[in-house]
């Protein structure tokens, strides 16, 4: 049989410079790289007989080539894979996790919401990885500016409870002149439940009373996002 010299299976070091992957992001930049190429530079090395790239394309197979599935994989899981010990995979986890914490960093710019897809990006990366379901709530000013995002609750993986006396409390001591309520359903399914439902019309009537308007309520999952107001499920 002859023998395979594809770089898969060659040590990084005795490939062309322009195809290693810290050379190639120097030469051609980050743009330039695979999702593999840019794993196995987190990775550092591979093991005996095997490429960062190799371990790098294991990883990704691992998940179906789904980064939003990667980053919803613990230390744990990560070390299942071979040539993934502890410290690979505690970098690998803190490299999703600062990417996460980079997609909502612009949060203090005070980003402005027009229609629901602008809600959806403010909050989409810190629950669509979550193994649980969560509350969150955006809080606006009068130029329906983000001023605060405050996380009311945390449940199980197919609920979370909610107290509306605490929702409008929360926008009450953070200013806000409206808010969007925003939940995710770690499952993936976008569809509303009758308890969805009833909380959305408490907490828009609740709202009216305070003056203090329930513009939109967002169920966010990998697959996108659910907007009872787009829905018509608001009555404002």
């Amino acid at each position: 049989m002859p023998k395979d010299d594809s770089p898969t299976h060659r040590a990084i070091n005795t490939w062309a410079k322009e195809d290693r992957p810290r050379e190639k992001m120097l030469l051609k930049g980050c743009d330039a790289l695979s999702e593999a190429e840019l794993l196995a530079i987190l990775l550092g090395s591979g093991t005996t007989g095997r490429s960062a790239v190799a371990v790098a394309q294991d990883i990704l197979a691992s998940v179906d080539y789904n980064l939003h599935e990667l980053g919803r994989r613990t230390v744990a899981e990560l070390r299942r894979i071979k040539g993934v010990g502890e410290a690979k995979a505690i970098t690998i986890a803190a490299a999703l996790e600062l990417g996460r914490r980079r997609q909502v960093a612009d949060l203090r710019e005070r980003p402005r919401i027009t229609c629901s897809r602008d809600a959806y990006n403010v909050i989409a990366a810190t629950l669509i990885d979550r193994h649980h379901e969560e509350f969150w709530l955006l809080l606006l000013n009068r130029a329906n500016e983000v001023i605060a995002r405050e996380r009311l609750s945390s449940g199980g993986a197919h609920a979370t409870v909610v107290d509306a006396k605490m929702v409008f409390k929360i926008a009450l001591d953070g200013r806000a002149s409206a808010l969007i309520a925003v939940h995710n359903h770690p499952g993936g399914s976008l569809q509303p439940s009758q308890a969805d439902i009833a909380l959305t019309h408490r907490l828009e009537a609740a709202g009216r009373l305070l003056q203090l308007p329930l513009l939109d309520h967002l169920i966010v999952s990998e697959k996108g996002y659910y907007s009872f107001a787009d829905e018509g499920v608001l009555s404002s």
